[in-house]
């Protein structure tokens, strides 16, 4: 089971250092630009070109709200590689956010993780997958509702299952379908390509014929656009399983940014090159449309490359994800359990499951477009918010080592970006933008009395200790620094 070498004992994903047990750094550079660029590219690019045109009106303005998009991902970045070099523990933006505002708006931030942002982005994924996937048994209709769901929710728990017993099970099948992600974006831009190479760029003679005059239109397309780059900030999540992080975090997160950006335009260049604007509003799926033109008895290749596109997505998501919970219940955030490591596997498998359950849950929503600017919105407000703790943290711990110190030109151009698109987001959906506050708010009361308080009544103690022992028994798991060492 494991190899005793030097006082330390090494398993898949822990190892034991000084009587404790640690997430072991099982991530290089290929495991992490594989395991961010499989994370951003999922459904979004077969999602939201479809968004960005018709708020975009042109092709000319559609390719630069996804140029922007792009570079507002390479400047947040930025500020990512200097947080994750500097605060080196799993938890990414939970963990920013506690070291420079404190353990109540920390608090808030995981609670709108758990309840909102991370089930719902997992998923609008497994959606989109089930939706794809359905599309050759289901070639001549739209796929049953009640099929989509039970695919998601299936899908859902494979990957947790997977998740659960062996993390470099999940970091390998994140290496096989981060090539079949790139084969499908390259799949239909070779085929655009083509078209051009053939002359049929009748779609390109007036590229800025019916460009919106609205500056609001302008943000409604990026914010569209932003869906598919959300993702880029999920590798700190994990920087305690990345090796040498000050070297592989700014090299994984540029490389990964550079490649994703170029796949999503020279994409879009195919989809304007085969389909019309019309077409392409028109379509319940672009990609698959997309086929049906260009291909003919090939279409068949594009939902498949796009189901294993969005696969690999989901698997990155819910890897990343349960970390975040996983060290939140470290610190005494979340219930003790979702903090517990399998004596078995060595992987946080509460947090996995529980992850799972509420994602399974929100797939019974199938409005994968109200999903995806109902999470949009809060992770772009958390997101500002992890970027401002680095401009705080510059006053506040000015002793800190920060081993890559960026310029601060970087997080206050991205603080603009995301005020621009909240202030968007509350114009067009107030609404459905303020009930989830209240959701964030919901949670100070629970942060007083299930943290805050510590002198509950010895039968609380008593019940959970109870509990808690019940589920270590169930899971076969126990606290990370109680696992046997023999």
């Amino acid at each position: 089971m494991a190899n005793k070498a030097n006082g330390k004992i090494s398993m898949e994903s822990i190892t034991f250092e000084d009587g404790q047990v640690k997430l072991k750094k099982n991530l290089g550079l290929f495991s992490a630009v594989s395991m961010l660029t499989g994370l951003v590219i999922g459904s979004g690019i077969f999602v939201s070109p479809v968004g960005v045109l018709e708020n975009a009106g042109s092709i000319g303005l559609s390719l630069i709200l996804w140029c922007i998009g792009g570079l507002a991902a390479a400047i947040g970045s930025i500020s990512y590689v200097e947080l994750g070099t500097s605060i080196q523990t799993s938890g990414g933006d939970y963990s920013y956010i506690g070291k420079a505002y404190g353990n109540v708006i920390q608090f808030v931030f995981v609670w709108a993780y758990l309840l909102i942002v991370f089930p719902i982005a997992i998923a609008i994924v497994a959606l989109t997958f089930a939706n794809y996937v359905l599309v050759p048994i289901y070639p001549d209709c739209t796929p049953p509702e009640s099929a989509v769901i039970l695919t998601a929710g299936f899908i859902i728990i494979f990957l947790a299952i997977i998740n659960c017993v062996n993390v470099t099970w999940a970091a390998r099948l994140q290496n096989v379908f981060l090539v079949a992600k790139v084969l499908a974006l390259l799949a239909i831009t070779v085929t655009g390509f083509v078209w051009l190479g053939k002359g049929k760029s009748q779609y390109w003679k007036k590229p800025w014929e019916g460009t919106s005059p609205k500056p609001v239109d302008w943000a409604k397309g990026i914010y569209a656009g932003v869906f598919s780059y959300s993702g880029w900030n999920y590798l700190n999540l994990v920087t305690e399983e990345v090796k040498n992080p000050e070297k592989t975090l700014p090299k994984a997160i540029w490389i990964s940014i550079t490649l994703i950006t170029s796949l999503y335009l020279c994409a879009n260049v195919a989809f304007f090159t085969v389909l019309s604007q019309d077409e392409m509003i028109d379509a319940d799926a672009v990609a698959v449309a997309f086929g049906n033109k260009a291909l003919g008895k090939m279409s068949w290749i594009i939902p498949v490359f796009v189901a294993c596109s969005t696969f690999g997505s989901l698997n990155g998501a819910m890897f990343t994800s349960s970390r975040l919970y996983y060290v939140a219940a470290r610190k005494g955030q979340l219930p003790e359990p979702i903090g517990y490591v399998s004596t078995k596997w060595m992987t946080p498998i509460i947090s996995i499951a529980f992850q799972a359950f509420i994602a399974v849950c929100c797939t019974i929503s199938s409005d994968v477009q109200g999903l995806i600017s109902y999470g949009t919105f809060f992770e772009t407000m958390f997101i500002g918010l992890t970027v401002s703790s680095l401009i705080y943290m510059r006053k506040k711990y000015p002793e800190l080592a920060r081993p890559l110190k960026v310029s601060l030109f970087f997080p206050i151009a991205y603080l603009v970006f995301c005020f621009f698109l909240l202030c968007m987001t509350l114009y067009e959906g107030a609404k459905s933008s303020l009930i989830g506050i209240a959701i964030c708010l919901c949670s100070l009361p629970v942060y007083a009395v299930g943290v805050a308080w510590k002198n509950k009544p010895a039968s609380y103690f008593r019940a959970t200790r109870s509990l808690y022992t019940f589920i270590q028994k169930l899971f076969v798991c126990v606290p990370e620094d109680k696992v046997c060492m023999d």
